[in-house]
């Protein structure tokens, strides 16, 4: 799916179909749909990975160019060590801290991150079952926006209208919110499977020796 296509689908799940008067614009939606798919990214990511070089005698890896960075899930290193040597990290800001025993000499760090969704004119990242949910997401900011837009100005449907927006604006991002959280909460467990902490993992910038 790319852009044109959830714009579609997100202008008939509002009924907004009349291109002669449409309630929406292309650049409205388009903004909708983009917060939409950065609030999924936030709770399931683009999985990626990338093999760093270390320095040698130093613990700290400048983690800047891994662009749209959400999340930093695991270290593994040295990257071409088997099994998988998985190692405890700091991470701030963009200095990730490599918090082993031994210092690097250099070698490669695996990098297993989060990152941000693409959904543009060429295609899309989001996996094709999720794609109703971020049109349900970006329906929701749609209404919303228009009823506060609407708010204290004269329309042909009334008083009523803003309210009704408001509401059915609501509703549509409860239940998206709601599906983010449970989605989440399934893939923290599951991208932690491929290794198994020696105490609970505090957070998702805090990761355990096995």
């Amino acid at each position: 799916m790319n852009l044109a296509t959830m714009r579609l689908n997100v202008r008939r799940d509002l009924r907004d179909e009349d291109a002669e008067n449409y309630r929406w614009s292309d650049d409205e939606l388009d903004r909708h749909i983009a917060r939409a798919v950065a609030l999924f990214s936030r709770y399931l990511p683009l999985e990626q990975t990338a093999d760093m070089p270390t320095t040698s005698g130093s613990r700290e890896l400048d983690i800047s160019g891994l662009s749209g960075r959400v999340s930093v899930e695991a270290v593994e290193y040295p990257a071409v060590s088997y099994p998988p040597a998985y190692r405890r990290f700091s991470l701030w800001g963009d200095t990730l801290t490599i918090l082993s025993e031994s210092v690097p000499d250099g070698s490669d760090a695996r990098i297993y991150y989060g990152r941000l969704h693409t959904l543009d004119g060429s295609g899309s990242t989001v996996p094709e079952q999720y794609e109703d949910l971020i049109a349900l997401g970006a329906a929701g900011y749609a209404l919303n926006e228009w009823a506060n837009y609407a708010i204290n100005r004269v329309n042909v449907g009334g008083a009523e209208t803003a309210a009704d927006y408001y509401a059915q604006g609501q509703e549509r991002l409860s239940r998206f919110r709601k599906e983010l959280k449970r989605l989440g909460r399934f893939n923290t467990v599951r991208a932690r499977q491929f290794y198994t902490p020696a105490t609970p993992p505090v957070s998702q910038s805090t990761v355990t020796d096995p």
